[in-house]
């Protein structure tokens, strides 16, 4: 039986206990609140006591906790590296490359993946233009119909080399998903058509936006009704303490943002010269 643990890249305390809640019972659960969009997956990867990572973001909420467990085992079993929806298609509002899935949902085989692994220098340092063509043919063999998006796209996010190098290398599964009726989130399926999960998308809007603090509360408050569970309401004591939590998560954040810079203008040039 593998050692299974739940990631999550957190800012948000308040949704953070909204999703968190909604976990599969008796699995540990890891919050990270200061790694950047590829060092989180390299933070789990050096967690050597977990075989399967189960990565969540704080803004998607289980529908289906037994579907999420027994998709988490398949992947172990059948030898998978890596499990999730593409970066485009009908259930995601991107239209990026459809190769990598967008971290929102991912069952990660970390055992199976240390096996090639040898660190973040290895995924940076590799080259998707030279084996774009050989990898847009194994993945459009994979799925059922071709996804809208652009094969090209290879450094949109900082996570995207982690998840190009994952498909180069090992076998990725693609789960199907489909836009909710708010127009906006996310239903995310397993292969057999169980609801896994709803991504709200636009986290950082909380709080900040009211129209879309109103859909992402209801898209919260429709999750935990479909599972007949209540959501626990915020109290004042923890208020006053996520809004410490966040202010100092906008100065990491700010330092976080400064210290890709220089990768940035680095993909910036390379656009400019065609590489």
């Amino acid at each position: 039986m593998p050692n299974i643990k739940i990631y999550t890249r957190s800012f948000s305390p308040e949704l953070y206990k909204f999703s968190k809640a909604l976990y599969p019972e008796g699995v540990e659960a890891v919050r990270m609140t200061d790694r950047t969009a590829d060092g989180y997956f390299y933070a789990m990867l050096r967690d050597t006591d977990c075989d399967i990572a189960i990565n969540i973001d704080e803004d998607a909420y289980v529908s289906d906790p037994e579907a999420v467990m027994e998709l988490a085992q398949r992947v172990y079993e059948e030898g998978w590296a890596n499990a999730g929806t593409s970066d485009c298609g009908p259930g995601c509002p991107r239209s990026h490359n459809p190769i990598v899935t967008n971290p929102f949902f991912n069952i990660l085989n970390l055992k199976l993946i240390r096996e090639k692994y040898k660190g973040p220098a290895q995924i940076r340092a590799f080259e998707y233009k030279p084996v774009s063509e050989q990898m847009r043919e194994a993945f459009l063999s994979q799925v059922s119909a071709p996804l809208t998006g652009d094969f090209d796209i290879y450094d949109f996010e900082p996570y995207y080399s982690f998840y190009l190098w994952l498909a180069y290398n090992f076998k990725t599964l693609y789960l199907p998903a489909e836009r909710h009726p708010d127009g906006l989130s996310t239903i995310l399926y397993d292969g057999s058509g169980r609801e896994l999960c709803r991504h709200s998308w636009m986290a950082r809007k909380y709080k900040v936006d009211p129209l879309q603090t109103r859909r992402i509360t209801a898209l919260i408050d429709e999750v935990y009704a479909s599972r007949g569970i209540k959501r626990a309401a915020i109290t004042n004591s923890e208020r006053a303490a996520f809004a410490v939590e966040l202010g100092f998560g906008y100065i990491k954040k700010a330092f976080i943002r400064i210290s890709r810079w220089p990768g940035k203008i680095a993909r910036k040039v390379r656009h400019f010269r065609g590489e």
